[in-house]
C-alpha cells in the first residue's frame, strides 16, 4: 500500500486547489450562508464542466471513471475552501447507484449527474439522528407492486435544492432499501432547518409518497457497509482539508500578531498549540488515506480501517479547531474574522455518519471487545 498521491492524483489536487481558490474565495462561502439555495448554480455547472461530479462515473454512463480514492483527494480540496452546498451527498447518492443501481437506474440517473443538471441527496437520519440501522424506522407499505412512503427524515443535507432523494426505508419483507423520489413530487414538504454551519440541513416529511418498485434499490450487507465506508471516508477527507487549512491560517496568525513586543507564535504556550495541531492533522491525513485506499480497492479491512479514521477525524479535527480559537483569542470568535469559519463547519463534519463515539463503538464492536 503506497499511500503517497501519483500523478495524475496530484495534478488533480493542484487543479482543483488552484480553481477553488479563484471561484471560493471566503466572500462566497460567506454569501452562500446567506443565499436561499446554499450554493451556486453557477459554481456548480463549472464543477461539472471539469468533469467532478462525474469523477467516479463509468466513461459509458458520461463520467470520467475515476476511483473512490481520487473523489477523496478532490474532496480534501473542498474542506480547506469550506466549498458550500450538495457536492458530498449528490457523490454518495452517485456511489449507490454504480455500486448497487439497475442498469436502468443508472442509464436515467448517473448521465445528469455528470452533467451537473441533476442533483441527488440521501435521507436517512430521523428526529433521534442516529446513523445505524436501530435509527431508521420510516417504512414502506405495498401498494400493488410499488411503494408508499410515510413518515419523517431528518437532517437531510441540501434537500430544498435536491432533485432526487435517495430514501432509506424499511420494505414490508423487512429488507432495508433505498427509495429513489424526485423532490418535487406530490406529497413531500421540505423544511429548512437552521444550524450552527448554516449548511442547509432539512427536515423532509413524505405523506403517501407513491415509489414505483423500479426506483428502488437494494443491495446486500457487503455492498451496504461499503457505501457507508465511502460515505463516511468522504466526510474524513473533507476535515482533513478543512484542518489543514486551519492550522495554516492559525499559524500564519502567530506570526504576525504581535503582543508585549513579539509575535506571540515566539511564546512557547503558543507553539505547543501548534505542534498538537501539526500532529493531528498528519495523522488524520494518513489514517484518512489508509481507510480510502482500502475501500476503494474493496479490501476486507475498509470497515475497521474507516471506523479509526471517523474516530480519529472527528476528535482530532474538533481539537484542531480549538487551538485555531485560542491562538487567534478573542478575535477568533468574532463573525467578521475567517477562522469561526472552519469552527462552525467542523462540528457538522464530525457529526454526520457519526462522531467518535460511534465510531470507536464499532471499532469495539469488530474486535468484540
Amino acid at each position: 500500500m503506497d499511500l503517497g498521491l501519483s500523478e495524475e492524483q496530484e495534478l488533480l489536487k493542484n487543479s482543483a486547489r488552484e480553481f477553488l481558490e479563484k471561484e471560493c474565495p471566503e466572500e462566497h462561502v460567506r454569501a452562500m450562508e446567506e443565499d436561499e439555495k446554499g450554493y451556486s448554480p453557477a459554481l456548480w455547472k463549472k464543477m461539472a464542466d471539469l468533469g467532478w461530479q462525474g469523477l467516479m462515473i463509468p466513461e459509458a454512463n458520461g463520467g470520467a471513471g475515476f476511483s473512490f480514492l481520487d473523489l477523496c483527494v478532490l474532496v480534501e480540496e473542498f474542506g480547506r475552501a469550506l466549498v458550500p452546498g450538495p457536492f458530498i451527498p449528490n457523490a454518495v447518492c452517485t456511489a449507490e447507484l454504480i455500486l448497487a443501481g439497475s442498469a436502468a437506474q443508472k442509464a436515467a440517473h448517473l448521465p445528469k449527474i455528470a452533467d451537473g443538471s441533476h442533483i441527488h441527496t440521501y435521507a436517512i437520519t430521523e428526529p433521534s439522528g442516529r446513523w445505524d440501522r436501530e435509527g431508521i424506522e420510516m417504512k414502506a407499505s405495498a401498494s400493488g407492486s410499488d411503494f408508499v412512503l410515510n413518515g419523517t427524515k431528518l437532517f437531510v443535507p441540501d434537500a430544498h435544492i435536491a432533485d432526487y432523494l435517495h430514501v432509506v426505508a424499511w420494505k414490508p419483507d423487512g429488507r432495508l432499501s433505498t427509495f429513489v423520489v424526485a423532490r418535487d413530487q406530490p406529497g413531500i414538504s421540505v423544511t429548512v432547518l437552521k444550524t450552527i454551519a448554516s449548511d442547509k440541513q432539512a427536515e423532509v416529511v413524505f405523506k403517501d409518497v407513491k415509489v414505483p418498485a423500479s426506483d428502488v434499490i437494494d443491495m446486500d450487507a457487503a455492498t451496504s457497509a461499503r457505501l457507508r465506508n465511502m460515505a463516511t471516508n468522504l466526510e474524513c477527507a473533507y476535515l482533513v482539508g478543512l484542518a489543514q487549512r486551519d492550522f495554516e491560517i492559525s499559524v500564519n496568525y502567530a506570526k504576525e500578531r504581535v503582543q508585549f513586543g513579539r509575535p506571540i507564535g515566539s511564546f512557547q504556550a503558543i507553539q505547543h498549540k501548534a505542534a498538537d495541531m501539526v500532529t493531528d492533522v498528519d495523522g488524520m491525513r494518513f489514517i484518512m488515506y489508509k481507510a480510502a485506499w482500502a475501500t476503494s480497492e474493496n479490501e476486507g479491512s475498509q470497515d475497521m480501517d474507516t471506523a479509526m479514521a471517523k474516530a480519529w477525524c472527528s476528535d482530532a479535527s474538533r481539537r484542531v479547531v480549538a487551538h485555531g480559537q485560542q491562538i487567534h483569542g478573542g478575535i477568533g470568535f468574532t463573525k467578521d474574522y475567517i477562522i469561526q469559519l472552519f469552527f462552525r463547519r467542523q462540528k457538522r463534519a464530525e457529526l454526520f455518519w457519526g462522531d467518535g463515539d460511534f465510531h470507536r463503538e464499532r471499532v469495539a464492536q469488530m474486535l468484540e471487545i
